[in-house]
């Protein structure tokens, strides 16, 4: 009985081992996925309105490092072209992202990255996690849920 117990516990404990290795897979589109990503902070960077258009989905649920939510029309609408700046002028943040991390689960991947904003008047930058759910719809990448986090101990300004 206690060789059966033994074998029992030790197959149990394997079960969840070999259950999440074969749930990510090594992210085929990773490539994609990352250069979307880049793609997107640099439109974010000079408030490209387009970038925000095709990186949100319709459906999109956006949780700022505030504590706010909010959908795709208001990141939008937030977003629009400002009369008063010049479009030349030198954007306050640049944005980019390190430690990019993503993991694809079928036609669903999570991204998840610290976002860096470089601001232009050469004071220290802001850091936040980030962590979005993209979908593939009739094969375009699309994010559907966003989440970010002022890391904690950096700068106590905030960005969305």
């Amino acid at each position: 009985m206690k060789r059966f117990l033994l074998v029992f516990l030790l197959a149990a404990l394997a079960t969840p081992t070999l259950a999440l290795a074969d749930s990510a897979t090594e992210a085929p589109d990773a490539a994609e996925l990352r250069s979307m990503l880049d793609t997107f902070l640099a439109g974010a960077t000079v408030n490209d309105l387009d970038a925000h258009r095709r990186f949100w989905a319709e459906d999109l649920i956006y949780t700022s490092s505030t504590g706010q939510r909010f959908g795709k029309q208001d990141i939008v609408g937030r977003n629009a072209p400002d009369e008063d700046v010049a479009e030349d002028a030198e954007p306050e943040l640049v944005y980019s992202a390190d430690e990019v991390r993503i993991q694809q689960y079928g036609a669903t991947a999570i991204v998840a990255f610290k976002l860096v904003g470089t601001p232009a008047d050469g004071t220290g930058p802001l850091y936040f996690y980030n962590t979005g759910t993209f979908l593939k719809r009739e094969g375009v990448w699309q994010v559907v849920a966003w989440q970010a986090t002022r890391i904690p101990g950096e700068t106590a300004e905030t960005t969305e």
